[in-house]
């Protein structure tokens, strides 16, 4: 990820268009058109193969004839010319270029492709490049078109981010006709350079955007997009619609896993690991954009509906109902303040009907006692018009009310012109307005899924991972014989010894060649028994008749091991038997049957999955997904958003089951994924659960030559467990490790316990309390780009380093706490030595930091382990380091 040299590109000095003649239709031309147009106000040079004149400006013959380096140049040239030219910008010392140019993919004279000649041009000199095949860029504030699109965007505070430009051109004029501005307009094209990570990394810390809208058709750098969505949408609503929902991935998958697995719903679950929030169509992404672009104070979920109209209010109830919405339960007091501001004949219930003969005040009285209610956490204000009073009226005396609410308002102004009025004095007030009951609840579950999504990055677990005890060695050599062997399936028994190793409990299975082994295993084991037959070609052995269940005797054992031969060579001829299995019949009652899974996306590595299992798996559809690493939180977030998994607990006179030993077993298969890169696809189906515990009575795993880094597949970058060191203070041992977001409590009694000057001289302010959000980006850090080592004494933090790089890896700026207690004994040293000697390991350029004049502690450290320390000003200094050359 890189935002170097951005700026560059969306707020240039100077621009080159290089392309550019008399012709008609000329793309250059265009470009040129809208700069004039757009009103761009640096210097602006013209470039083609011979000197000219184009609408009064002069035509340089070449990049060599410019009077000045361009800062930014818009290439619209035929492709064979772009990466000479990117070449001679380059050389220059041009920082960003736009490349209209289609058709780099095909190969130059050297054989390689024009897209990689151009990118080996620009990379000596840091020259960004947006593109190729693209639109261009607008960026209204800084006067910038540089596009060949029809028109001027509007300034606005939403960035709009999109790889199709076909849609850019069509959305920017559906956007003007709607009124909507723009901070950024972007068209990435095939984004050879710069693509959404960079962009969103940019954004991010952009003061004049409030929202990011992104339309995507694919993604290449999951990890480079993750960690930039995430730390952009700590900051501000990211709303992503993306195209290609079809399962054709999920169609080739051999396992169930696979095949309900599809890349859409990979998406989906990254999404929501990100804080951003999925909308499916266009016009949502603007709806959505405007709900959170202003985000109204939000207490909850349970909406009410008020509203001089039944049939409406029950159509809003019904779309609520349908997109899994929840309805605000009216309490006895509620209720009772109701009845006395309301007619008889009101509703007596949500939605609140107060009919529609309603005057100002009812409206007013209803409002004042739907706000105060305890038990409603947000108001869905609904007005038909009636001749009884004009909805202008009814907006103005109802709008100093909702102005001052603690909660959530959405209005559905229904009708045309005879509510223009009443629309438009919410909507200047703030308040998103909508013209049906089925669109304003759309725009409300829009902002409960976004909320469910920021509350899962400020998911703090309260208890401790459990130490999990694995024997990765043993899983690996099972791995390595199955490649070594050429085989890509391990056979089930196999398969159930990688599950053991790493602690999932499996039935008891045995493998056998013949009858004879057949019967000693089953007397070994206890009838009744199982028999499945060992196939590489064979994964779903009993749609072929490869499974025989109840086995209670050795006459059935034989007739059964025959009777699937027959079957076999009938059903499945290619199929080559290289065994049985033998395995302990189970008979558990009121057990679930569950399946809980691997499966490798393309883009996003690892995913892993949980749902309803047995064989109707895929018939009910009742599964999700998850990113690893997963911890007890997400675990447990990741049973409960299933049907099954709704059962867990027990119903109707049902103890349920053993529910820690289902997270346990996901947090198991997440080590798994994240440890052995080999594993391509993993099935657990059923994986039987019930009181006593889970056990996994199937597992199929597909496995694949290992990567050279198997961190490197991971979308999220695991806990980093060989940073954990112990070490000796004055004789005194502490636990120095990276911090887990289960150190929120840890983290938040530091803090806490910590004297007002100490952290006035860390935060250069004073807590009083150490706010959640604050809690969750300190400890729910992302290794890929921050760290953060606390040093333990017993259970309590007694010492912290923190440092954050920037998405360019130059820069990483660092702080430092250690308790009262523990200072001037050498903590603060140790920890920021051993902070140091990471940035130095990924090749951080420079360390940096701040603190104030009177932290003598702190600039005595810098000086001892050689910081420049200069001044800032009368109350700050400078603290830095070179960590490495370049």
């Amino acid at each position: 990820m890189s935002v170097r040299n951005l700026e560059s590109l969306f707020a240039p000095r100077s621009v080159a268009i290089v392309g550019v003649s008399a012709r008609p239709g000329n793309l250059g031309a265009i470009v040129l058109r809208n700069l004039r147009q757009g009103g761009f106000r640096g210097p602006l040079w013209l470039v083609d193969r011979q000197e000219g004149e184009v609408d009064g400006l002069r035509v340089h013959a070449g990049v060599a004839a410019l009077p000045e380096a361009p800062e930014l140049a818009v290439v619209c040239t035929p492709a064979e010319t772009v990466p000479g030219l990117i070449e001679a910008l380059a050389a220059r010392g041009t920082r960003a270029a736009i490349v209209l140019s289609a058709g780099l993919r095909q190969p130059g004279p050297d054989g390689r492709p024009l897209q990689q000649a151009m990118l080996d041009a620009a990379r000596p000199a840091l020259l960004r490049i947006l593109g190729p095949n693209c639109i261009g860029v607008l960026v209204p504030r800084s006067r910038l078109n540089a596009s060949f699109a029809p028109g001027q965007a509007l300034p606005g505070a939403i960035a709009f981010v999109t790889q199709s430009g076909a849609l850019a051109t069509s959305m920017l004029d559906w956007s003007n006709a709607h009124g909507i501005g723009f901070s950024h307009f972007v068209s990435l094209g095939d984004s050879a350079d710069v693509d959404f990570g960079d962009v969103l990394d940019y954004l991010a810390s952009d003061g004049g955007t409030r929202a990011i809208l992104m339309y995507m058709e694919s993604l290449k750098h999951a990890r480079k997009f993750m960690s930039a969505a995430r730390a952009a949408a700590r900051n501000k609503p990211v709303i992503v619609v993306k195209a290609g929902r079809a399962p054709e991935g999920a169609r080739a998958a051999a396992s169930h896993t696979g095949a309900m697995a599809g890349s859409d719903a990979v998406f989906d679950a990254a999404v929501r690991r990100a804080g951003m929030l999925r909308v499916g169509t266009l016009e949502a992404l603007f709806d959505a954009a405007a709900t959170l672009a202003h985000p109204p104070i939000w207490q909850g979920e349970r909406l009410v509906v008020l509203t001089n109209g039944g049939g409406a209010g029950v159509l809003a109830a019904d779309a609520l109902a349908l997109e899994g919405g929840q309805l605000a339960t009216l309490g006895d007091a509620t209720l009772q303040a109701l009845d006395a501001a309301l007619p008889a004949n009101w509703s007596h219930g949500n939605p609140v009907d107060i009919v529609g003969d309603a005057p100002v005040q009812r409206y007013v009285d209803a409002l004042r006692t739907l706000l105060a209610a305890p038990e409603v956490d947000g108001i869905l204000f609904m007005h038909a018009p009636t001749a009884v009073v004009p909805a202008a009226v009814i907006a103005q005396a109802c709008l100093p009310l909702l102005q001052g609410a603690g909660k959530a308002v959405l209005a559905c102004w229904l009708g045309g012109n005879t509510v223009d009025a009443a629309r438009r004095l919410f909507a200047d007030a703030g308040f998103p307005c909508h013209g049906t009951p089925e669109h304003t609840v759309a725009a409300w579950m829009q902002l409960v899924h976004y909320r469910r999504n920021q509350q899962a990055l400020l998911q703090l677990p309260d208890a401790d991972p459990a130490e999990l005890a694995v024997d990765r060695a043993s899983a690996e050599a099972l791995v390595r014989e199955t490649l070594r062997l050429g085989r890509e399936w391990l056979d089930e028994a196999d398969a159930k010894e990688v599950l053991q190793a790493y602690g999932i409990p499996t039935v008891p299975t045995l493998r056998v060649r013949d009858a004879q082994e057949a019967l000693d295993a089953a007397e070994e084991l206890g009838w009744p028994v199982a028999l499945k037959v060992i196939s590489p070609q064979l994964q779903h052995k009993s749609d072929v008749g490869g499974v025989a269940l109840g086995i209670a005797s050795g006459d059935e054992l034989r007739k059964a091991m025959i009777g699937m031969r027959q079957r076999l060579a009938v059903a499945a001829p290619q199929a080559h038997v290289t065994g049985f299995t033998v395995q302990k019949m189970l008979h558990r009652a009121r057990s679930r049957e569950l399946i809980a899974g691997i499966q490798e996306d393309a883009v996003f590595g690892p995913v892993l999955l949980f749902g309803e299992g047995g064989t109707a798996v895929e018939l009910h559809h009742d599964s999700t997904l998850e990113l690893p690493p997963l911890n007890l939180k997400l675990a447990q977030d990741m049973v409960a958003r299933t049907r099954v998994g709704r059962t867990l607990g027990g119903f109707r006179g049902d103890a349920g089951v053993n529910q820690p030993a289902v997270f346990d077993a996901l947090l198991r298969l997440s080590r798994l994924a994240c440890d052995i890169s080999s594993i391509a696809e993993l099935d657990v189906n059923p994986l039987l659960a019930d009181g006593a515990g889970v056990m996994a009575l199937d597992a199929r795993i597909r496995v694949r030559p290992p990567d050279a880094d198997p961190s490197a597949r991971l979308a999220l970058r695991a806990y980093p467990s060989a940073l954990e060191e112990r070490v000796a203070i004055d004789g005194k041992p502490l636990f120095v490790r990276p911090i887990r977001p289960e150190d929120g409590r840890r983290l938040a009694a530091f803090y806490a316990r910590a004297r007002p000057a100490d952290l006035r001289l860390r935060f250069f302010l004073a807590w009083r309390e150490m706010p959640l959000s604050e809690l969750a980006r300190y400890c729910q850090i992302d290794y890929e780009r921050e760290m953060t080592f606390i040093a333990l004494d017993g259970d309590g933090i007694v010492g912290e380093v923190r440092a954050v790089c920037d998405p360019d890896n130059v820069q990483a700026e660092f702080a430092v706490q250690v308790d009262s207690g523990w200072q001037r004994h050498g903590l603060g040293r140790a920890l920021l030595e051993k902070m140091l000697a990471w940035l130095r390991e990924r090749g951080t350029r420079e360390a940096t930091g701040v603190c104030r004049r009177e932290n003598a502690g702190m600039t005595a450290l810098a000086h001892a382990l050689q910081f420049d320390v200069s001044a800032l000003d009368e109350e700050t200094v400078a603290m830095r380091l070179r960590l490495t050359a370049g």
